[in-house]
């Protein structure tokens, strides 16, 4: 009864159930309540307020800055482990501290540290948005996430939103968009980049590739390109770009799942190559990889494999709430 009248209008959603609705949707108060809340009439004299503010954000220290970074990582390991739909709340006021920090932040020496921290945290803010099927919200973000990377003069970072922000194009159907948007980032980047930035850039092409007719070759020069980039080693965390998660392993994960997008059988040696080393705590990655293996299984007409894995990708997907796996494998599932 209650959603029927909130859904006519009949009845305003109480803070109580918005909270509850909020963390379920993974929504933010705007776009559950329709964006209806009105603005403070501005005052006569704010020169007060104002200087209180970018006095306080003047104040902003490094241990202040090192503060925000550590939310947004306990965030991204949250993120990670259990799904991004029930941190929205936690996510929103991250941001808008992040924000006013910078948006009163006067010097060049107190906004790039600020700006960085900014940066970081919208793209994993985006990247929840597009795990929960808020793709305006992930936009929003990772244009946010660009302005403050410029401001911090950090072409790391602006490349970095640039090609994440190419997923939400490949999601609307324009992967092609998507592909012209990775490059102009490579662009970006040129010379200034990590190899493992480098290497993560290219196999972000090389997926957009995949589903746009006639850049098969062109998507397996980009697999092979972050194959010679990657670093050595089991470390995944770049020191200068810490929301990239890539290494061997990881890569070989990825190019299992562009080459099942492609159709090519070799997709299932790398799938299954990837399956025996991926961390227990990356519960996302699991799903969408036991996904990859019911693709891949699908291509081969393989059935009873790929139903096996699809069982195990809705199970994951289901613990992590993302609206986006769980399209992917009920568009799977209607292929069986």
């Amino acid at each position: 009864m209650y959603v029927s009248e909130w859904e006519n209008g009949k009845r305003a959603i109480s803070d109580r159930y918005a909270e509850i609705l909020r963390r379920l949707l993974g929504v933010t108060d705007a776009e559950l309540r329709g964006g209806t809340h009105t603005a403070a009439l501005p005052v006569a004299d704010g020169y007060d307020e104002l200087l209180s503010r970018i006095d306080t954000a003047n104040s902003v220290s490094e241990s202040m800055v090192k503060a925000f970074n550590d939310q947004t990582e306990l965030l991204r390991t949250m993120d990670r482990q259990l799904g991004a739909s029930g941190l929205v709340d936690q996510m929103t006021g991250h941001l808008a501290r992040l924000e006013d920090a910078l948006n009163f932040a006067v010097l060049p020496s107190t906004r790039r540290p600020v700006a960085l921290a900014l940066a970081g945290a919208s793209t994993l803010a985006a990247w929840q948005a597009i795990d929960s099927g808020a793709v305006e919200r992930a936009w929003r973000h990772y244009e946010l996430a660009k302005r403050a990377a410029r401001d911090a003069e950090a072409p790391m970072y602006l490349a970095h939103a640039m090609a994440e922000q190419a997923y939400v194009l490949c999601e609307a159907g324009r992967p092609a968009l998507g592909v012209e948007l990775v490059r102009d980032a490579q662009r970006t980047l040129g010379s200034a980049g990590s190899p493992r930035l480098r290497a993560w850039l290219f196999a972000v092409e090389a997926e957009m590739c995949a589903p746009v007719p006639g850049l098969a070759d062109a998507c397996r020069r980009a697999l092979d390109a972050a194959m010679a980039s990657i670093p050595p080693g089991p470390e995944d965390r770049d020191p200068d770009m810490l929301s990239i998660f890539l290494n061997g392993a990881h890569l070989t994960r990825w190019r299992g799942n562009v080459l099942a997008m492609l159709g090519d059988e070799d997709a299932v040696t790398s799938l299954y190559d990837a399956l025996k080393g991926i961390a227990p705590t990356f519960v996302r990655a699991q799903a969408g990889l036991h996904a990859d293996l019911a693709q891949a299984h699908l291509a081969r007409a393989e059935y009873d494999d790929a139903d096996t894995h699809l069982r195990k990708a809705r199970l994951l997907a289901g613990r992590t709430g993302s609206v986006r796996q769980r399209r992917r494998i009920d568009m799977l599932s209607s292929k069986l």
